[in-house]
């Protein structure tokens, strides 16, 4: 009898449990997120590698002095389209058209001193962890948008190659095409002067026999039919329209002047592959410095910041403009990205060290409600003081901008993982 009531007991504690467990799943189901859904069809992610001053440029603060190490801002600040929001000097040409962006100002991560490991943190929201290889917001975004048109491909990276940039888990076919020449494209994709049509043709049937018959001889292996499908899209790629996006000599001179150097052009041929059809550029700017260290103005970088600030600004304001003009800002997300900022103190060279406390991302276009400034810092920039913003937060953002899902699960292997680590959206950007 006591056997029979403890057996009772057990059944009715353990049916409770259940029961219990049941609710919760029910209550959890029941709470499930919802996330806003943008418009956005395009991203052109600028990327200034090093780690770009906010207080130098999106989040001034009091006049600082380099040279009596006064902490503070190197520039004086100007007015904006936004009321009450400015931003340095030497974004005048931003300044005048901030009303189509939204700065967010308090993006922040606890990396100081690593470059690799912050980019690749603002690149794939992710830390390492040793067991998954993240794919980058590129390649994500390839992977859940895809392309827009044969022969033109979802992602694509002016400057060079880093494992940053790349596909991840997602595999070869979710990764790049890359360029470091404006005028002569992917040079993968160009064919030698010395290859005629009928040469490159016979090469291209030699090398269509040796790729059947190796995936013949290796069925079912993921990372061979990924490469093996990769190189068909290359022959796609090289033989049809997407090539004629690098023939920036259509271009009115007069745009092109507007639009500036080496980084100004490559803005511009970020529309021009816009208007082909490809999802995600990535414009990076850094390389051809004129200061000597970029945008990680450490010592003497700091002398000659403002020029690149200009370069930046002239070839921002340019790419903002254009687009709208060819009716393609409110379906093209811009964002302007760096790995963290730097402080408000100067070092004993009269430049900055490094600050990942927060930092500013600025976002244009993409159908999102413009003309704001996302959270505050504090007197010298140095934390968030108004809602702060982690990296998963940021991509998020920009997931939701180009109507994905930033909580659906992807899959590496039978392993689900999120597109971003429990990122939420800044959600007043969105109508």
């Amino acid at each position: 009898m006591k056997n029979t009531a403890l057996n009772r007991r057990r059944f009715l504690a353990r049916t409770g449990a259940a029961t219990l467990g049941l609710a919760g799943l029910s209550t959890l189901a029941a709470e499930k997120k919802t996330y806003p859904r943008g418009k956005a069809e395009h991203c052109i992610f600028i990327w200034l590698g090093g780690g770009c001053a906010h207080t130098d440029t999106w989040d001034p603060k009091r006049l600082g002095d380099p040279a009596k190490r006064v902490a503070g801002s190197a520039y004086p600040a100007i007015d904006t389209a936004i009321p009450g929001v400015q931003v340095c000097e030497h974004l005048k040409g931003t300044a005048k058209i901030l009303d189509r962006f939204a700065l967010l100002r308090t993006v922040n991560h606890d990396i100081i001193d690593e470059h690799a490991a912050a980019t690749n943190f603002v690149h794939t929201g992710r830390r390492p962890t040793g067991t998954i290889s993240y794919p980058s917001i590129g390649s994500l975004v390839a992977h859940e948008r895809g392309s827009l048109a044969d022969g033109i491909p979802p992602y694509v990276v002016i400057g060079y190659p880093m494992i940053m940039r790349g596909p991840g888990f997602l595999g070869a076919k979710h990764s790049y095409v890359y360029l470091t020449d404006t005028e002569k494209g992917p040079a993968g994709l160009t064919r030698p002067s010395y290859v005629n049509t009928a040469r490159a043709a016979d090469r291209e049937r030699l090398l269509g026999e040796l790729r059947k018959g190796y995936a013949a001889r290796n069925p079912g292996d993921k990372v061979i039919a990924d490469y093996d499908e990769a190189v068909g899209a290359s022959f796609a790629l090289a033989n049809g329209d997407f090539m004629k996006a690098f023939n920036l000599t259509t271009e009115a001179s007069s745009l092109r002047q507007t639009y500036g150097g080496e980084f100004g052009q490559r803005c511009m041929l970020a529309r021009r592959l816009v208007q082909r059809g490809v999802r995600f550029i990535e414009v990076s700017f850094n390389l051809n410095f004129i200061n000597g260290t970029g945008w990680d103005t450490h010592n003497d970088g700091q002398l000659n910041q403002h020029i690149l600030i200009q370069q930046l600004d002239q070839g921002l304001a340019a790419l903002v403009s254009d687009l709208e003009k060819n009716r393609l800002l409110d379906k093209t997300l811009v964002v302007v990205a760096t790995e963290f900022g730097r402080p408000p103190e100067f070092d004993a060279g009269g430049g900055r060290g490094h600050q990942g406390k927060t930092f500013s991302i600025a976002l244009a276009g993409g159908g999102l409600k413009t003309g704001q400034a996302v959270g505050e810092t504090d007197e010298l920039a140095k934390a968030p003081v108004k809602q702060p913003m982690s990296v998963p937060d940021m991509h998020a953002t920009i997931h939701c901008a180009l109507g994905i899902d930033p909580s659906k699960n992807l899959f590496d292997g039978p392993r689900p993982v999120p597109i971003t680590d429990r990122g939420e959206p800044a959600r007043q950007l969105f109508a």
